[in-house]
């Protein structure tokens, strides 16, 4: 994985909230990024346009970005319904002659293109569809009852609002509390920063409670607390299915839920707004009831777009309104979700030694 250097295909879409996949590499994995390729912010770096990243060049045209001697490409944009676009197919190919494996967290699987896997086959290179979901997936059975790890679900007010980064903002300070942590990646941003791992919302529907039980079983092997990635949200009319079907099979203990102040209607979907944080809580503890009680004990706020000075402020009234520990997990310390996660999974193991045996 080390031997990896990128040239992040992000024409026209990089910047904050439109490069989902590029951002989480740029800021997880920045030593296998050797270049951005977007003509949109060309001559800028990563940090000028992200606000972290450091001087990871963004350049204009192919040809510029091959003098970074990158050695596979990854397409740095989740765009809505997953579809590559067109536009992209001849750069593409120049890619493949040029003889770079193609990383792809689309919906349409690149390797099952003729045209693509011709190339591929001919250049002896790789095509890696981080979307492409295992061929043996099950129903699921509520068999992650029967893992003694306390899995951790964070769930959203929406889509794109930072449910893979709080997980893995937390992860460290969860593990300095002595605890083994697990990540379990659900999308193909977090399977591309973690190596390994299920996306949920390219699975069959009746499969998807199926994939996440399956996948947070896996993580649970030798983990005491397992960090299970959310998607979507329960409100969002696009993609409330994936995030019933996480919810049902990783049947988590507890939950973080994630939200952006600024938000206040989902995104690309203005007529349906984002209730408030209480009622989200509400919503997600109801749902979540019947097949596992699972309150939510943390809440993860997207500050990117406020001063320091809003931030703070919105962080106290969510503390305010809820009542629970809230943090923005990149831009402040995120020390008190990890401290929210450390009591209740000591909780939860006091409570079950103190259960008769036998």
């Amino acid at each position: 994985m080390s031997s990896r250097r990128f040239l992040v295909l992000a024409e026209g879409n990089f910047g904050p909230l439109t490069s989902k996949t590029a951002n989480a590499c740029i800021r997880y994995a920045p030593q296998d990024v050797a270049v951005i390729l977007d003509s949109a912010a060309a001559g800028r770096t990563a940090h000028d346009v992200l606000g972290f990243g450091g001087g990871i060049p963004v350049v204009a045209t192919f040809e510029e970005a091959m003098t970074f001697a990158p050695n596979a490409l990854l397409i740095g944009i989740a765009p809505p319904g997953g579809q590559l676009p067109h536009a992209w197919r001849d750069l593409l190919l120049r890619a493949i002659r040029a003889g770079l494996d193609l990383w792809s967290g689309l919906h349409s699987l690149l390797g099952d293109d003729p045209e693509f896997a011709a190339a591929a086959a001919e250049h002896e290179v790789t095509i890696r569809d981080l979307r492409r979901p295992p061929a043996d997936l099950d129903v699921s059975y509520g068999r992650v009852r029967g893992t003694q790890a306390t899995i951790i679900l964070t769930v959203g007010s929406d889509c794109n609002i930072g449910k893979m980064t709080t997980q893995l903002q937390i992860r460290d300070g969860v593990a300095q509390r002595g605890h083994r942590v697990a990540f379990a990646a659900t999308g193909q941003t977090g399977i591309l920063i973690e190596g390994r791992g299920i996306a949920v919302d390219a699975v069959i529907a009746d499969f998807i409670a199926g994939a996440a039980e399956q996948l947070t079983l896996e993580a649970a092997e030798g983990a005491d607390i397992v960090l299970v990635e959310g998607q979507g949200s329960i409100v969002h009319p696009a993609y409330s299915g994936v995030t019933l079907g996480l919810l049902h099979g990783s049947l988590p203990h507890a939950m973080i839920l994630c939200a952006q102040p600024s938000r206040t209607a989902i995104n690309r979907n203005p007529w349906v707004p984002i209730p408030t944080l209480r009622e989200l809580i509400r919503l997600y503890e109801q749902i979540a009831e019947p097949l596992r009680p699972s309150p939510v004990i943390g809440i993860a706020l997207n500050t990117y777009d406020l001063s320091d000075v809003e931030a703070h402020e919105a962080i106290e009234r969510a503390r305010a309104e809820t009542g629970l520990p809230v943090t923005d997990p990149v831009r402040f310390p995120s020390g008190v979700l990890a401290d929210a996660i450390d009591a209740f999974h000591r909780e939860r193991i006091d409570a079950l030694a103190s259960l008769p045996h036998g």
